[in-house]
């Protein structure tokens, strides 16, 4: 490109990627574009740091996604998991190595954007995106997108990355469609210190009172993040789940910090990822595991990859090669995470019939314990484990053939916090 082409693009203010949304997947889409040279502007609505209603537990697959030389902000390291089925038969498993670890959000996501602005990525903060533009007044020429500010301000774009979360207005105009909605509440409960110790490195996971739901209890030094989450439309249930859980636990004396609600959406397996110059990543693009609705590790992947990608677009002269690499990103997405889904979608419609059949497996059935704590140690992954286990494989099908409700977990699985070792 000629100087003269470099000064005319300068005033324009050209970026070759605006990525909006600076959570998990804009932070790492603006990191992955920034590392390979490109002018990277990455758009922020809030100021930062900011709360996100977020249990903030960073498996495996979370911590190998990102960037070299980041430093975790572990609140907690878990070695031990409690499992319970709607308050009963609570059974504990222990692991020699960590699982995983427990994040508070929002220094995780401020430490990202700063290793994003580090690579060369500029942030602004306190921006709402209106709308892009791909056609009309506003845009030079088909080689630039344009992102309208609320204001009226316009920034122009080689490539756009729309990672500004479930109710995204890039995804709109993607057209992303979502198959499946839920909704999560959470509490920030502060204890006291011998409260706190009883529970360091320790989880709870109950299986909940309606179909799909659960809730779970994460340890983060003096403060207890508790929450649970069901299908929207039970948002009564849902609330009162909330409430009976944290009575049950003996939490309901203490005031929590926040109370937060969020709704979490699954992408239906025939939407788009793209539409023009334009990507969506994250939960702007409905990418998250259907089953524990987990969506940190969906977020810095698919962040990564629609990084990567943007820049191929930012550098494709016409629509036929945009159009190549638009297909190139989506089947990126569907090979690895779009595999994991589907495998979670046939997961979650089993545990909606059988939860107790689960509880039963994770707490006396070694196998399902050693399978559950790879997944989250990332040694393995929900559809590696189906593909290359085939008594998996096996027990998947015949559970997917079967729709007969399985009684709760006997009486002799129920020993209070028995500790097994693995």
């Amino acid at each position: 490109m000629s100087g003269e082409n470099s000064s005319a693009e300068d005033v324009q203010r050209v970026w070759d990627v605006v990525v909006v949304g600076a959570g998990p997947a804009g932070s790492s889409a603006a990191y992955a574009a920034a590392v390979a040279g490109r002018r990277v502007l990455l758009l922020e609505k809030a100021e930062l740091p900011r709360y996100k209603t977020c249990g903030g537990g960073i498996i495996g697959p979370s911590r190998d996604a990102l960037p070299p030389g980041f430093e975790l902000p572990f609140r907690d390291r878990v070695h031990a998991v409690t499992f319970s089925n709607n308050g009963r038969f609570t059974r504990t498993r222990r692991s020699k190595q960590m699982m995983f670890g427990l994040i508070n959000r929002p220094e995780f996501d401020l430490q990202l954007v700063e290793h994003a602005q580090k690579a060369g990525a500029e942030l602004r903060t306190g921006v709402t995106v209106s709308r892009v533009e791909q056609h009309g007044s506003a845009v030079p020429d088909r080689r630039t997108v344009a992102v309208v500010l609320q204001g009226g301000e316009t920034v122009l774009a080689r490539a756009v990355v729309g990672a500004d979360g479930s109710a995204s207005r890039i995804g709109a105009h993607v057209g992303v469609k979502m198959d499946q909605v839920d909704l999560g509440l959470e509490a920030e409960i502060p204890v006291p210190e011998p409260v706190a110790e009883d529970w360091k490195g320790r989880v709870l996971i109950d299986w909940g009172p309606m179909p799909g739901s659960y809730g779970w209890v994460f340890p983060k030094g003096d403060t207890l993040t508790v929450g649970v989450i069901s299908a929207r439309g039970e948002g009564a249930a849902t609330k009162r789940y909330l409430e009976d859980f944290i009575a049950r636990l003996g939490l309901a004396g203490f005031e929590p910090a926040v109370s937060s609600g969020h709704l979490t959406r699954c992408r239906a397996e025939d939407s788009p990822l793209s539409r023009g110059r334009v990507l969506v990543c994250g939960d702007a693009a409905g990418l998250l595991e259907p089953w524990t609705r987990e969506g940190i590790s969906f977020a810095l992947r698919s962040g990564r990859l629609a990084g990567e990608w943007a820049v191929r677009i930012a550098e494709a002269h016409d629509a036929v090669d945009t159009r190549r690499q638009a297909l190139n990103y989506a089947f990126a997405i569907k090979a690895g995470l779009g595999v994991e889904m589907s495998v979670g979608r046939r997961m979650l419609a089993v545990y909606e019939r059988r939860p107790g059949l689960f509880h039963a497996a994770l707490t006396g059935f070694r196998p399902a314990w050693n399978a559950f704590r790879d997944i989250t140690r990332g040694s393995t992954t929900l559809a590696g484990l189906v593909r290359n286990h085939p008594m998996a494989q096996r027990a998947l099908t015949v559970l997917d053939r079967r729709t007969d409700p399985v009684p709760d977990a006997t009486a002799e699985d129920a020993a209070d916090d028995d500790a097994v070792t693995s």
